[in-house]
């Protein structure tokens, strides 16, 4: 069987990052590991009670990847939200907010009403998206 077991954000800073994932959002630090010879640093958070997938905060590459006019480009687009998004589940969207709020998230919009269930949106510093939702039961049944 082949899962998940990680997710990548790029990001600006990692350290910044990770101060924002694990006193922020109350995360985990999953692995750091910091190969010297590579310049390269591998770095995994979580949320607690969900060990079996990790968020990579992998820094924005340079060179030898990839020249800085792209790199700067690449930097650019996170900082704007266009690096993807990372969905949350929560059983109590407004308590969760709440609770967010009061650590320091900015959030884009108020825990909103849609079809498919309570909904609420932030960035991390680095400009990636974030939504949290507290999902609604409904039937898949579509006969």
């Amino acid at each position: 069987m082949i899962k998940i077991a990680n997710a990548q954000f790029w990001v600006h800073d990692q350290d910044q990052a990770l101060d924002f994932y694990t006193r922020t959002l109350g995360w985990e630090v999953r692995s750091d590991v910091t190969m010297e010879e590579w310049h390269f640093r591998w770095l995994v958070v979580g949320p607690p009670g969900q060990e079996d997938v990790g968020l990579v905060l992998m820094p924005v590459p340079r060179a030898p990847m990839l020249d800085d006019a792209s790199a700067d480009a690449l930097a650019e687009l996170v900082a704007k939200g266009a690096g993807g998004t990372l969905f949350l589940e929560t059983d109590d969207c407004q308590a969760s907010y709440d609770e967010l709020s009061a650590r320091g998230v900015v959030f884009n919009d108020p825990p909103t009403p849609q079809p498919y269930g309570i909904d609420t949106s932030f960035r991390d510093p680095s400009g990636n998206n974030i939504r949290l939702t507290q999902v609604l039961e409904f039937s898949l049944d579509r006969r």
